[in-house]
């Protein structure tokens, strides 16, 4: 955190205003008329383009690097005239999940996420797991603290990637031998740009993103290590998009579990019943 409260990353020259309102998830008289106040500058949101890296020098497993998915907004807090905490910052939630390596004719292992996967919840958080609901709280947040004299100017970035291992061999199998097919790939993302009223708990939304990364791998395991893995399309990811017009955000968004420790890891053979091969670490 830096010297002075107001400027919680060294602010950039405002030139054009993009947003200057957000949707607002706790209504009250006193929030709105503040919120008029809160202006977002310059929201640039993008996914790298590079393709996906392909990592086989081990023996064991196979390891995959996506390109980074990237935002980052400058945000103009007007003066807090009160003694009270604003946090300003992102958060991300998984909206759907697709995840499957492939082994064969013997079946596939599946990464899942259950209570979205059946439609009971509309979206999981994708926080850190420690500084619920935000996505982190270094670079993705800024905290000001009132009362302010003047107008606090920021920048809010964070970015986000998947840098996984998938086993060569069956994952229940006490064989080392490779089986590994195919991997594929497709998760999608909602990212809000919020701020929130730590004493009232209101929240507003000031942007709302969407993207999604995709990913498809096609895998001869016959192969000598070092030449059996190929990215299949699509090469390049979809770029993000920047709402014109904010979405809610569901209430499991802002709240535990996150997705890493909601997921589960399936083994779902082609005949025979499915087993669990990694619990969820909440429960």
């Amino acid at each position: 955190m830096p010297s002075f409260l107001w400027d919680c990353w060294p602010s950039l020259e405002i030139t054009v205003v993009l947003c200057a309102m957000g949707c607002i998830q706790s209504i009250g008289d006193k929030t709105s008329v503040f919120r008029e106040g809160i202006t977002v500058i310059d929201v640039k949101a993008s996914i790298d383009p590079v393709p996906t890296s392909i990592d086989e020098s081990s023996s064991v497993v196979l390891r995959y690097r996506t390109p980074h998915f990237r935002a980052s907004a400058q945000v103009v807090m007007p003066p807090i005239p009160k003694k009270e905490t604003w946090i300003i910052g992102w958060i991300q939630a998984c909206s759907h999940m697709e995840f499957y390596n492939q082994y064969g004719e013997q079946g596939m292992s599946s990464w899942e996420l259950p209570d979205l996967q059946e439609g009971k919840i509309e979206a999981i958080s994708d926080s850190d797991g420690v500084n619920y609901p935000w996505y982190g709280n270094t670079t993705e947040t800024c905290t000001i603290v009132g009362p302010t004299r003047r107008d606090s100017k920021f920048i809010i970035s964070m970015n986000d990637n998947f840098y996984p291992s998938v086993t060569w061999a069956v994952p229940i199998s006490e064989s080392n031998v490779a089986k590994l097919t195919s991997i594929y790939r497709n998760q999608s993302f909602t990212t809000w740009l919020v701020a929130t009223n730590t004493s009232t708990n209101d929240m507003i939304i000031l942007q709302t993103l969407h993207w999604r990364m995709q990913l498809n791998i096609e895998v001869n395991p016959s192969r000598p290590l070092g030449q059996r893995a190929r990215l299949r399309e699509p090469i390049a990811q979809d770029q993000p998009k920047i709402l014109s017009k904010n979405e809610p955000i569901p209430p499991n968004a802002l709240v535990k579990p996150n997705a890493n420790d909601a997921q589960v890891l399936m083994w779902r053979p082609k005949y025979g019943q499915p087993l669990v091969v990694i619990p969820p670490k909440h429960r």
